[in-house]
């Protein structure tokens, strides 16, 4: 026998030796791809790996084609967490963080008040951001300013309106306070519009966590409902007329899925896509967030699936986690906090953050499946032992923004 059949006899040898062994113990490939379920806010069974389901007689099976690395869904109402996967996995949230910056400083200011914008309002603003086509030293209703962030995105409506608020500094500060109050304990705020910052994450779950609080605001409600609108523009220089232009929201589910009321999509090179969507249906109101699938439209795609099985599997399952409440107001300012973790506190760390590819799920599992299943462990144990011997090649995202 040659040298080269041998060292492959022996490479089938490890493989099929370790295939037992990893078979046996999922938990030990997957464990830190998410916290431990001890440290899990909303429920133990949100810090297990894969996908977790506990589905009724009569239930529908879970989407099969699903690729994002981490989605929920969950009831907005109740809080009850229908299914997940990979619910607290960290991962750059892009302009979904906008949901948590509408949900801190969209209560503090009169939505007819009318604010003239300084240069310095609209410095500093990330390349390549999304931009609703603000002007320096013209006048905007701050309605006008909401519809900029949550139609078009735009990096320089949040720009603005965190300068009224005190300064962009000022308003990261009350952003984190405010992702600490509901209890979103995976996320760190490093930018007020979710422009691309090393270190600034958020997970599925406290995505979810700011789009069931922002939708108790009426005015959150209507900017994230608003299909298109006309949005103030320059001032003509030859009749001293201001004129306007139409803006449309880039929620592409927004006026196709029955029912949706909005929330936020976001998209940059570097975090991928995520959207989180809210829609209704016999009187049920329905969350999901999908992270980082393999595409950008996917991200829609995999919602409406996941939305059309929520709603079908509605009084079929039994929940697997539930989304927390906010702290009271004395424990969120320095109080005796509440246990909002199974078996911890609510400020234990966050596990580590994995690579996004060891995550990307092979197969989600059918509704009578609390994980994977045995063809996604399959998939991981080969995958792991494969990669022991060969150089796995990642193809990295360029830097840039979007929306």
């Amino acid at each position: 026998m040659s040298t080269s059949r041998h060292t492959f006899a022996q490479l089938c040898a490890a493989v099929a030796a370790a295939l037992p062994v990893l078979l046996a113990t999922p938990a030990a490939v997957a464990a830190p791809q998410v916290p431990p379920p001890s440290t899990a806010v909303g429920g133990e069974r949100l810090g297990l790996p894969g996908v977790q389901v506990n589905p009724l007689p009569g239930a529908p099976a879970l989407p099969t084609d699903l690729t994002g690395l981490s989605w929920i869904v969950s009831d907005a109402s109740s809080g009850e967490v229908l299914a997940a996967y990979n619910p607290h996995l960290r991962l750059p949230p892009a302009s979904t963080l906008k949901i948590l910056f509408a949900d801190t400083v969209l209560p503090k200011f009169d939505r007819n008040a009318v604010h003239k914008v300084a240069d310095e309002e609209i410095q500093n603003i990330g390349a390549g951001s999304s931009l609703v086509g603000i002007k320096e030293n013209l006048e905007y209703r701050v309605e006008d300013l909401w519809r900029g962030v949550f139609l078009s995105s735009g990096n320089d409506a949040v720009h603005v309106l965190s300068h009224m608020n005190g300064g962009v500094q000022q308003t990261v500060a009350e952003m984190q306070a405010r992702a600490d109050a509901l209890q979103a304990g995976d996320t760190k705020v490093i930018s007020p519009d979710g422009y691309d910052m090393d270190g600034q994450v958020s997970s599925a779950y406290d995505l979810s966590l700011f789009a069931r609080s922002g939708l108790r605001n009426a005015d959150f409600r209507m900017y994230c409902a608003t299909r298109d609108a006309m949005f103030p523009g320059a001032v003509d220089k030859n009749t001293g007329q201001r004129g306007s232009f139409g803006i449309a929201n880039t929620d592409r589910l927004l006026g196709k899925y029955p029912g949706l009321i909005g929330v936020k999509n976001g998209t940059t090179t570097n975090a991928g896509s995520t959207f989180v969507g809210a829609a209704e249906r016999n009187g049920r109101t329905l969350l999901v967030t999908v992270m980082h699938p393999t595409s950008y439209q996917k991200v829609y795609d995999e919602t409406a699936e996941l939305l059309d099985w929520g709603f079908a599997a509605a009084g079929k399952v039994k929940p697997v986690g539930n989304l927390v409440d906010e702290k009271p107001a004395r424990q969120a300012a320095g109080g005796v906090e509440s246990t909002g973790r199974a078996g911890g506190s609510s400020d234990a760390p966050a596990a580590p953050n994995p690579s996004p590819t060891a995550l990307r799920p092979a197969a989600t599992a059918s509704a009578g499946d609390d994980g994977l299943g045995l063809g996604g462990w399959s998939a991981v144990a080969v995958g792991a032992v494969v990669a022991a011997g060969a150089v796995v090649v990642v193809r990295r995202r360029t830097a840039g923004n979007r929306h």
